[in-house]
């Protein structure tokens, strides 16, 4: 009984204070689809498949200490944006294929560049589409964070208006 008064006031404090806590979610059971056997059908497939909620591009010749701030950007603002995939781009060639997103996080030009090329305009006009210094200059100045930030938190406003 003391338990649960005790998790009820801390919930409330957390809540008062802006935090919110994390659960542990169940694991839900995913179903595969069998793989494709005519390559018209491996099209349909692909087209139909899920967009993803955000994609980060990134220089594939980022210096790690960069990455690294950048990695702990990612992570302050939330699972989905933590957990975003990371398309590299080496010399305006992504090293795959970029997945149709709600969000794009595109740091430097070369890389918007590689993304406007691959992605359909349709895809481009639906998605937000945040471009932000490169991630070298992030270790320049204050101006490359502040840049970020406020990606960052227009990525997060997006993700949430889109039922995120």
């Amino acid at each position: 009984m003391a338990a649960v008064a005790l998790d009820t006031r801390r919930r409330a404090a957390l809540q008062a204070m802006g935090i919110m806590p994390w659960v542990l979610r169940q694991r839900a059971e995913v179903e595969l689809a069998p793989p494709a056997v005519d390559e018209g059908v491996a099209v349909a497939a692909r087209e139909s498949q899920p967009r993803g909620r955000c994609v980060v591009l990134l220089p594939a010749a980022a210096e790690a200490r960069a990455l690294d701030l950048l990695g702990r950007a990612l992570t302050a603002c939330g699972v989905e944006i933590a957990r975003a995939g990371r398309i590299r781009v080496t010399d305006g060639q992504l090293s795959e294929t970029v997945p149709h997103a709600a969000v794009y996080l595109v740091f430097g030009q070369a890389q918007a560049h590689a993304l406007g090329r691959e992605l359909p305009a349709a895809v481009m006009s639906e998605a937000h589409i945040a471009l932000v210094d490169e991630p070298a200059a992030l270790l320049s100045g204050a101006d490359g964070k502040r840049r970020l930030w406020a990606a960052l938190r227009q990525a997060r406003r997006v993700l949430g208006a889109r039922g995120g």
